[in-house]
């Protein structure tokens, strides 16, 4: 793991100091159950996406807060943390089981998912500056390009589903009800730990859409109500 660590150091461009944390940041836990990135993928999340709604709030002061959300979503994503784990080149040094060493190729959910564990070794090492001029550098070309991806609410709520229970969404439909030229179509969508949303839409696909975004707002509702305290 050594090697490993070295590797990344010359990634990273700089010393790393506790060791171990970098270390758990590079393990997911089919070879580790105890020790792997998890915790601090997790917190990583949290340091990612505050560095970065930090900024664009610098850089777009009058911004509608529904478009800074939308810009936020499309640089904190899986595709986008998978772009810059890749650059770190995370997939030839993440530790995996031998089970999925068979496979022969690492996921693209373990690269995104390790390159946000070690946004948050670097946070709980060098502290917050250092990993937000880290961030900054490394997102600086995604944050300038005015091209961004929009992420919509299904999307976004599948991604969520995904990295915190490692299933998908539910999805039920209800009715289809109204004239031929203007039908109403009810969806209702939940998660693992929530009951069912419920939403119209003109389509089922809208209705979709309409309860997924419904849900997330929920979500992030609660989410102020959380603490971060000790993850190692």
């Amino acid at each position: 793991m050594k090697k490993n660590i070295n590797k990344l150091e010359q990634n990273l461009g700089f010393k790393v100091g506790s060791v171990n944390l970098y270390i758990n940041a590079l393990t997911h836990k089919s070879a580790d159950k105890l020790n792997n990135y998890e915790k601090l993928e997790f917190l990583g999340d949290r340091v990612l996406g505050l560095c970065i709604s930090k900024k664009l709030l610098e850089i777009f002061p009058n911004e509608k807060e529904g478009i800074l959300d939308k810009k936020l979503a499309s640089l904190v994503n899986k595709n986008k943390c998978y772009e810059i784990g890749k650059q770190l080149e995370l997939d030839k040094i993440v530790k995996i089981g031998n089970l999925m060493l068979k496979k022969q190729i690492i996921e693209k959910k373990i690269v995104s998912d390790s390159c946000e564990a070690i946004i948050g070794a670097i946070y709980l090492d060098k502290g917050f500056d250092f990993v937000e001029k880290f961030i900054l550098k490394s997102w600086d070309e995604h944050i300038k390009d005015k091209n961004i991806v929009i992420i919509d609410p299904k999307t976004k709520l599948q991604e969520y589903s995904l990295k915190k229970f490692k299933i998908l969404p539910t999805y039920k439909f209800i009715s289809n009800t109204g004239p031929k030229h203007k039908p109403s179509f009810k969806v209702a969508v939940k998660l693992k730990n929530t009951s069912f949303v419920e939403a119209n839409g003109s389509s089922k696909k809208m209705a979709q859409q309409a309860a997924a975004k419904k849900l997330l707002n929920l979500l992030n509702e609660k989410l102020w109500n959380l603490k971060i305290k000790d993850f190692l």
